[in-house]
Parts: C-alpha cells; sequence; structure tokens
C-alpha cells in the first residue's frame, strides 16, 4: 500500500507511518540500533515526539500498523461518498489541503487516526513488542460482576498505556499551538482515543465440571476496530459546527439550535465542499470514474456521486462463486461462474483538468 511517501510537513505525524518506505526504515533503525540518528532525521518532528521516537523506537512499528489500520477503515467508512478516504493514496498536498480545511472529514480522520494509534500500541502491549508496557497490571486478584465472583486472568488489554502513549505522540504537534484549528484538532484526537476505549469488553472463561462456569477467569479485551470505525462514523454524520468562544479557550455551537458538544463529539468550523470536481485547494479528487449504483438512493447513487454529470455504462465480465453447496462435515463447496454484469462510471466534467484558486 503506497500511502503518503515522505509526508512529514505540517500534517500529523499520523499520517507518515504508512508508508513502506518508511517502515522498512524503522526496521534499519532496529538493526542498527542507532534510534537517535534515525529521529533526528526525520523532518516535521517536535521536540516531544523525538524524545518519544528516540525511547520508544519500537512503538513505531507498531504505530506503522496502526495507520494501516485506520487508513483502511476510513476508506471503508467513505466508500460510498463522494470524499472516499482515497486522497491518503494521492499524496502530501492533496490530503494536506483536506486536513487544513478544518472540515467534517479533517474532524473524522483526526480522531480515526488518534483511535488508530490507540488499538496499535494497545495491541502491541499485549503481544508482548513493546519494553514499556505488558498487560494491564491492574487486573488482577478476584472481582465480582453481575453474574458473580471471578478472578482476573488470562491478559488485559492495556487500554491506558495505549491511551497515554496516544495523547503524549499525537497531540505533542497541537500542543505547540493555541489556535483554533489546534484546540479542534485536538478535541477530536480526544474522541478518537475515547471511542477505543468505549468498546472495551470483558471476556470470560468458564471452568468447572462440564463447563458449569463454577469458576470464571476474565479478562478486558479491545473490541475489532471495525466497531470504532462505526461509531465514529455516527459521530462524523452528527458532527456540530462551532466557533471560538470570546475568550479563545473553548468552542460554542456555530448554530443556538444545537447542543454544547460533548467530549465523544466531532466538531468543525467549515463547511466541506461539495468534493465534485478534482480541486487542489479543497484536496478534492473528484468523483469522474467513481462507480456508481444506478438503483440507489443514497449517497452512492448515480445521480448523487456523478453530480448530475450523468454516467458511462460498460459491461464487463468477472469470475463469481455460484451453485454452493454443503457438503457433510462440514465443509461448502461452490461453482466459479462466469457472470456479466452492467458497471456504471461517472463521467468527467467538460473541463476535466486539476482546477486551482492560486
Amino acid at each position: 500500500m503506497n500511502l503518503l511517501a515522505g509526508i512529514w510537513g505540517p500534517l500529523p505525524l499520523l499520517l507518515l507511518w504508512a508508508t513502506p518506505r518508511v517502515a522498512s526504515s524503522w526496521w534499519y533503525m532496529g538493526a542498527v540500533g542507532s534510534s537517535r540518528v534515525m529521529c533526528d532525521n526525520v523532518p516535521g518532528l517536535v521536540s516531544r515526539q523525538r524524545q518519544l521516537c528516540r525511547r520508544h523506537p519500537e512503538a513505531m512499528l507498531s504505530i506503522g500498523r496502526g495507520v494501516a489500520a485506520w487508513t483502511a477503515e476510513c476508506q471503508h467508512q467513505f466508500r460510498r461518498h463522494r470524499w472516499d478516504c482515497s486522497a491518503l493514496e494521492r499524496g502530501q498536498r492533496l490530503l494536506g489541503r483536506v486536513l487544513l480545511r478544518s472540515s467534517r472529514e479533517s474532524a473524522f480522520v483526526h480522531a480515526i487516526s488518534s483511535a488508530g494509534v490507540v488499538f496499535a500500541i494497545t495491541r502491541a502491549c499485549s503481544q508482548g513488542e513493546l519494553k514499556s508496557c505488558s498487560c494491564d497490571p491492574k487486573k488482577k486478584g478476584s472481582a465480582k460482576d453481575s453474574k458473580g465472583h471471578f478472578d482476573w486472568g488470562g491478559c488485559s488489554d492495556n487500554i491506558d498505556y495505549g491511551v497515554k502513549f496516544a495523547r503524549a505522540f499525537v497531540d505533542a504537534k497541537e500542543r505547540k499551538g493555541k489556535d483554533a484549528r489546534a484546540l479542534m484538532n485536538l478535541h477530536n484526537n480526544r474522541a478518537g482515543r475515547k471511542a477505543v476505549k468505549r468498546f472495551l469488553k470483558q471476556e470470560c472463561k468458564c471452568h468447572g465440571v462440564s463447563g458449569s462456569c463454577t469458576l470464571r477467569t476474565c479478562w478486558l479485551a479491545m473490541a475489532d476496530f471495525r466497531k470504532t470505525g462505526d461509531y465514529l462514523w455516527k459521530k462524523y454524520n452528527g458532527a456540530i459546527q462551532v466557533v471560538m468562544n470570546q475568550d479563545g479557550t473553548g468552542f460554542t455551537v456555530a448554530n443556538k439550535r444545537f447542543k454544547k458538544p460533548t467530549k465523544n463529539d466531532l466538531v468543525y468550523f467549515e463547511s466541506s465542499p461539495d468534493y465534485c470536481i478534482r480541486d487542489r485547494d479543497v484536496g478534492s479528487p473528484g468523483t469522474a470514474g467513481r462507480v456508481c449504483n444506478q438503483t440507489s438512493r443514497g449517497m452512492d447513487s448515480c445521480e448523487v456521486m456523478c453530480c448530475g454529470r450523468g454516467y458511462d455504462t460498460s459491461r464487463v465480465s468477472r469470475m463469481t462463486k455460484c451453485e454452493c453447496k454443503f457438503h457433510w462435515c462440514c465443509a461448502v463447496r461452490c461453482q466459479d461462474c462466469l457472470e456479466v454484469v452492467d458497471v456504471h462510471t461517472c463521467k468527467a466534467p467538460k473541463s476535466a483538468g486539476w482546477t486551482s484558486r492560486t
């Protein structure tokens, strides 16, 4: 996956780690044992981030996996929308423009990326990949829940460490500035971290005669990252537009008819562009060539996706599984069948080149 190779400028640092080139650099750093050399030569880091990089070089590898996870999740959630998170694969300038607008999309990217780092670091702790953490040390001894007494056992995910590390690393750059955008980013970063913790669940194993559950051993585990993505997607759809308060220390709602945002809500300042055409200034790749759904009435419909420009239809052949049968026991066997389908793609605008206001 060629994501954001070499982006270190004004963008959030989280966007750096997904490229094969950067990931291989971290492996190289571990091999030569020179974390100071590597971290000092990464452009765009603030002092606090360099310190964490030198102190925890192995954590940077985990962050790389986290970026791959949140990027895939972002693209999954936006797959039926005009802006489909594919700007992450199109380079520094395009994504940078999206994030600099303080829009709903920027709010979501900050939240999901922060969540991805929490998830990756916490998982790495549980798998023994980091020297600085392990399983949750507080989950020891006996406890009680609605089903009775149980013993803490196994390996509980150390979510508190993951949240603490992500907050220190991700928020470090934003804390350098106290402007409105920094406060917005810090708010959405925190909402992302809280979203992961929200889905921490207790899992148990029963012990006793025939699994009677007279004794239970339990541990805390993070849910699949998809749950976090689905939750933040709902927050994106209900994101609250805000303005700075008079003393510049916080937010107030832009429209008094809406409630004040909570720590779990996503906030934004600027309305989003329509993303219909390719426009570098707003980070829009446009929808020309995007596949649309002719029968849908949602955001992926040809009318909405193509912004009224119309669409082309082509007939393509593809292999699908068919005539599936269950065989005792226990397998499902299918035939490979050739299927001919119509694929609808959005027409390009008459002026199909990149537009720019500068």
